[in-house]
């Protein structure tokens, strides 16, 4: 893994090749990123690098975290990421990783936060069936069903799929590919569909597969 940038996810398009094929993709306004800063093994004992996006003022960000910008010597930033790469020779603290770091055809991994669903049903949440809606069964039809849940074992087992908070989960979609890269406006364009809502942020490097 040599290559890492951080994005916005602008919303989804297609484009068509050049044989006239659609692909959906997904449109990342990646970057201009600043390097906060190098991390070395003989110095910090694993090697890694931190970046910065999208530009804020200074009142928004408390001293610590203002003070690894003004070390550096670069605007400060909302979002603050560290990528562990195995090459760091080609990046200096104070120079920007811009959307040309990749290429076409690059295969990537996106990591993203889903969409929040609130608090759902287990319908919605882990995709089961309603209750049959004959006589006796109900009046809630959408609810989980019986627990089984006799004298043994008097309770009912962990990890058992019931209503819950839905979404809002890290995820990581591996091993897709880039379609087009469009320096001119700083946006990637992946092929398929990647984690979050519009204009989430989200993360993009070389994939591990």
């Amino acid at each position: 893994m040599n290559k890492a940038i951080i994005g916005r996810k602008a919303g989804m398009t297609q484009v068509f090749t050049a044989e006239g094929k659609v692909i959906p993709v997904t449109v990342i306004e990646a970057g201009p990123c600043p390097v906060v800063q190098i991390k070395t093994v003989e110095k910090d004992g694993y090697a890694a690098m931190k970046l910065g996006f999208d530009e804020t003022s200074e009142k928004n960000l408390n001293k610590p975290e203002l003070g690894q910008f003004m070390k550096a010597g670069v605007k400060p930033c909302k979002v603050l990421k560290e990528f562990r790469l195995d090459d760091l020779s080609s990046y200096t603290v104070g120079s920007s990783v811009t959307a040309d770091v990749f290429a076409e055809g690059d295969r990537v991994d996106v990591h993203g936060v889903t969409k929040g669903h609130g608090f759902s049903g287990v319908i919605k949440r882990w995709n089961q069936h309603r209750l049959k809606e004959t006589h006796g069964v109900g009046p809630v039809h959408r609810e989980p069903g019986s627990m089984g849940a006799n004298s043994t074992p008097s309770r009912v087992f962990k990890n058992k799929n019931l209503p819950g908070h839905y979404g809002v989960e890290n995820v990581t979609v591996q091993n897709l590919e880039v379609v087009r890269v469009d320096v001119a406006r700083n946006c990637i364009l992946i092929k398929g569909s990647v984690p979050g809502p519009e204009g989430s942020v989200v993360t993009i490097n070389d994939t591990v597969k």
